[in-house]
């Protein structure tokens, strides 16, 4: 069997290095690893995963966050208009 994956709007945002008061805006403090240096972490349901300059940081379909490298986040998502 084949499946297609569901059209679902996202909120996301681009870590880019100098936008960190942005990307703490958000993502909430609960999701937040509290290091303040790099790398940066969110806790995700998989445990803390660090966060590079260029991830996108993804707010998913149950209020959960993660990252997502650019190249991946490029090939999958779209910006809706």
């Amino acid at each position: 069997m084949r499946y297609r994956k569901k059209p679902v709007v996202i909120e996301a945002i681009q870590y880019t290095g100098e936008n960190l008061d942005e990307l703490r805006a958000f993502v909430p403090e609960e999701f937040r690893n509290n290091k303040i240096y790099e790398p940066l972490g969110i806790k995700t349901l998989e445990g803390v995963l660090n966060i590079s300059q260029g991830d996108y940081i993804i707010k998913g379909v149950k209020g959960e966050f993660y990252p997502c490298k650019p190249d991946v986040f490029e090939m999958t998502y779209e910006k809706e208009n």
